[in-house]
């Protein structure tokens, strides 16, 4: 067991790889998934009563499944902690989050790292405190590959440059990540989407290298070895298919030269993209 609780945060935009990164980690018998963990700790906010983190305090926990294979209120991890949240949903995130680790330590005493995908660079739990060993992935997919993804719906509707909100919000976002994480004064291990689906396993190795464990082939098939406790989260945690192994989307590839493209022409996008998805850190 490690000295101090350890906990590795996985930040990106969503469509950024999170989920199989996550899964990925899940799969290392020393690490445990817990996907987008904050989102369900959250105390839910006026009006978000129809979302999962709301409902998985009600009738939700007897419905959804977590990827252990049990129902969210007989996991061993949430279970417990679901029945708990609701009379003590005004408690501070760090304190709920301490005790979601305390449920991984106690059902997996072998567990190094816990691992919290949530993909929100605001929402980084005690990254004052001292007790708590606390690390940064920040995932990041090529401007080009992540705009023409969430352009598709626009693009089939015949949208106007479908492809401009998603450009704005990719440099906004990124950029405001980069700086974020920063300044937070943790260990920071930059990983390019690129990168970690065109070699998963170069990419797998170097990560568990700075997280201190060994490398498992395991990490290589995510949805026949994950056993972490994911219960919110991108669908793919329950497609078998595409889970199976990590591949790289290259949709954007056989398609003409995009918004995307072209603003790779302004130097300060080109140096982002140049220094998130592709530096060596």
């Amino acid at each position: 067991m490690p000295a101090r609780p350890r906990l590795l945060l996985i930040r990106g935009l969503g469509q950024s790889g999170t989920t199989i990164l996550d899964l990925a980690l899940g799969a290392h018998p020393q690490l445990v998934g817990l996907g987008e963990a904050a989102r369900i700790l959250e105390r839910p906010a006026a009006g978000d009563e129809h979302r999962g983190p709301a409902q998985l305090r009600r009738d939700l926990r007897f419905e959804r499944r977590c990827t252990c294979g049990a129902v969210a209120a007989e996991c061993p991890v949430w279970g417990p902690l679901l029945e708990w949240l609701p009379a003590h949903d005004d408690r501070p995130l760090a304190e709920k989050t301490l005790r979601l680790l305390d449920a991984v330590q106690r059902i997996h005493p072998e567990a190094q790292w816990a691992v919290d995908s949530y993909q929100d660079d605001m929402v980084l739990p005690f990254l004052d405190d001292s007790e708590l060993d606390i690390r940064i992935v920040h995932l990041t997919r090529d401007v080009r590959s992540w705009v023409h993804s969430r352009s598709r719906d626009g693009q089939r509707r015949g949208q106007w440059l479908p492809g401009l909100k998603p450009l704005l919000r990719w440099c906004r976002v990124n950029a405001r990540q980069a700086s974020r994480l920063q300044a937070s004064g943790r260990p920071i291990y930059r990983l390019g989407y690129e990168q970690l689906a065109l070699d998963p396993e170069e990419s797998l190795q170097r990560i568990c290298d700075w997280l201190e464990v060994p490398f498992d082939r395991k990490m290589l098939e995510p949805a026949q070895h994950s056993s972490g406790h994911i219960l919110s989260g991108n669908r793919m945690r329950f497609d078998a298919k595409r889970g199976a192994s990590i591949r790289y989307d290259g949709a954007w590839l056989h398609h003409s030269a995009g918004l995307a493209q072209m603003a790779l022409l302004l130097p300060w996008v080109a140096r982002l993209n140049r220094r998130l998805v592709y530096s060596d850190d």
